[in-house]
């Protein structure tokens, strides 16, 4: 059990004495970043499936006669 507790306060002594943290506001900025492409790209992949949907039915549809 102390390997455990000892490798968890070395890990928060890496995390403050050796990571450089980006300031809040970059983070912040960088995250609104992320959450619009990812909405963008969500979008984009519904639309695309939405016309690969139409297309296969209308296919089907054409084929069922």
């Amino acid at each position: 059990m102390t390997k455990v507790v000892n490798y968890i306060t070395e890990a928060f002594q890496e995390l403050k004495t050796n990571v450089t943290w980006l300031p809040w506001a970059e983070v912040q900025r960088l995250t609104i970043i992320v959450a619009v492409f990812t909405i963008v790209f969500s979008l984009a992949t519904w639309g695309v499936d939405e016309v690969f949907r139409k297309a296969i039915s209308g296919f089907f549809n054409l084929i069922k006669g």
